[in-house]
């Protein structure tokens, strides 16, 4: 086993959490348990140790009770879903897994998700997520909504693809692909009914804050990357920044950890100089522009913290490859 140097990764931001963090963690626990979402004992001790609500305490710090557990929910489902994919090997396979996410799109689109979907237990909790969210949104905030579930399903595809195909990403696909796979596009349309931001359309579609969004999207996936690197080289996956640059260049593992940390900490330096140039008119519309990006902010140290801190998800794999 090549033992590695974990790069050091800081930001210029604050650290925040919020104050129901522990009720929003009970909270999911008992939400995981009604809807049977953990079946084997491997899927439990892992859940046990994952915190997730942690993770959405930490990017939501300012969130009441109610909306924090219901993203909390909603970021628990997808790492559930996305753990139960890669152990079954059905779930490796693309015609299977678009079977399963048609399913998960006709909760979205249909009116009243109660009648056509079964009882089972992923699609059963999706629907007590989607109806919750409809209860505190607008209609034009839901069909956002279901295009970023939409372009993520779309990526969980297109990973399965490559896999039977066996097909290694290039840098520059996968960097393309990767603020889809991670689903946080999902997240930052969350903010809208979370936090109670509601930004006008003209605001979210400017380019400065759209490459904001994108940095902080790149921030949150490639640092994810190199904290879960270990996971996806023992499973033979090869959709993680450091291994796609490991095989484009044909370098050391320790070389291509190294370049993912420069291309992490290049986002995070373009973030803090179009920070310092949001387009700030002097109204009472610029305080809800800066809690916007405060999120942002958030959602980077509070997945960096989260890995590092607060989970159990990574740390026994990095163990294995990391001298700290």
């Amino acid at each position: 086993m090549t033992t590695i140097q974990f790069p050091r990764i800081q930001y210029p931001f604050p650290s925040r959490l919020n104050s129901h963090v522990a009720a929003a963690q009970q909270h999911v626990e008992d939400w995981v348990h009604h809807h049977g979402l953990l079946s084997t004992d491997k899927a439990r001790a892992r859940f046990a140790k994952a915190r997730f609500a942690w993770l959405a305490a930490r990017a939501f710090p300012d969130a009441r009770l109610h909306e924090l557990c219901i993203i909390a929910d909603f970021n628990t489902w997808l790492f559930i879903l996305d753990d139960q994919c890669d152990e079954a090997e059905a779930g490796k396979k693309s015609g299977f897994l678009r079977s399963v996410m048609t399913g998960f799109m006709d909760i979205f689109r249909n009116p009243d998700p109660r009648t056509p979907v079964n009882n089972a237990p992923l699609p059963a909790a999706l629907i007590s997520i989607w109806e919750r969210m409809k209860a505190i949104s607008s209609p034009e905030w839901q069909q956002r909504f279901i295009c970023s579930m939409e372009d993520y399903f779309n990526s969980c595809l297109w990973e399965a693809q490559n896999r039977e195909n066996r097909i290694v990403p290039t840098v520059a696909d996968y960097v393309r692909m990767r603020p889809y796979t991670g689903a946080l596009l999902a997240d930052v349309e969350a903010i809208d009914i979370i936090e109670k931001i509601y930004l006008p359309a003209n605001t979210l579609q400017n380019a400065l804050l759209k490459r904001m969004v994108q940095a902080c999207n790149n921030i949150v996936c490639w640092a994810n990357d190199l904290f879960s690197f270990p996971k996806e080289h023992k499973a033979g996956d090869v959709h993680n920044l450091v291994l796609v640059l490991q095989h484009e260049r044909q370098c050391s593992l320790q070389e291509a950890i190294d370049e993912a940390a420069r291309m992490h900490n290049e986002e995070v330096a373009i973030f803090v100089v179009l920070e310092k140039l949001l387009p700030l008119s002097g109204s009472e519309k610029d305080y809800e522009l800066l809690r916007y990006v405060a999120v942002l902010r958030s959602w980077i140290t509070g997945n960096f913290d989260w890995s590092l801190h607060d989970t159990g998800r990574y740390s026994a794999m990095m163990k294995e490859y990391v001298n700290s």
